[in-house]
């Protein structure tokens, strides 16, 4: 089972991850750009030393990447601490999914512009968000519009309504993706994507 969210251990963790962001990065550019270039200054025989500089970028690309997915975690887990106690864990774990998705695709544009620079960075890292964006698409659309139904919440589970072309169903679950339900008729399992729901009619039956 997953350990729950907490406020203060999510905001500790981002504390932590960011602090150790800054030293590690420090650590390394001091060692590449500054120890590294003043030993083979002082020591020519050394000179072959200085090839490990080359690999630099790649090495603060893997270290990005790590803290950087850290980071992006743990603000998504702050922000699921903060909304589960109001709209509940299933509202705070589409937030949670939702902003870590993003925030991925963000954290490779951000790198991918950085490794290439100036203007050049710039048109780079837009390309990738969009590369990103475009494969995410669906995806974000769907936890985009099971959060909104999470948030306003038009249904809830138990009730007996009529979703996206289905009739007198009885709502079983109510996801980010989905909305899971029973069909009365023949007690069928139907699955229905947030975004069929979200913009259509929804009728919510009496029961009399």
């Amino acid at each position: 089972m997953a350990e729950k969210d907490s406020f203060g251990g999510a905001l500790s963790r981002l504390v932590i991850y960011v602090v150790i962001a800054v030293l590690v990065l420090g650590i390394l550019n001091w060692f590449f750009y500054y120890l590294i270039p003043d030993i083979v200054a002082k020591n020519p025989s050394l000179h072959s030393l200085a090839m490990i500089v080359d690999f630099a970028p790649y090495i603060f690309v893997i270290v990005a990447l790590v803290i950087g997915w850290l980071i992006i975690s743990s603000i998504a887990s702050l922000f699921s601490a903060i909304l589960e106690p109001k709209y509940g864990i299933s509202t705070a774990s589409a937030v949670k999914n939702m902003i870590k998705i993003l925030g991925l695709g963000g954290l490779f544009a951000a790198i991918a512009g950085g490794i290439a620079g100036g203007t050049a960075g710039v048109a780079l890292g837009g390309f990738i968000g969009l590369v990103v964006g475009f494969a995410t698409q669906q995806v974000l659309g769907q936890a985009i519009a099971g959060m909104f139904l999470l948030l306003a919440r038009p249904f809830k589970i138990g009730d007996n309504v009529d979703l996206a072309g289905e009739t007198d169903l009885i709502v079983k679950e109510i996801g980010a993706l989905f909305t899971k339900a029973e069909r009365k008729s023949d007690s069928n399992t139907v699955l229905i994507p947030s975004t069929m729901i979200i913009g259509q009619k929804i009728v919510i039956r009496s029961g009399k």
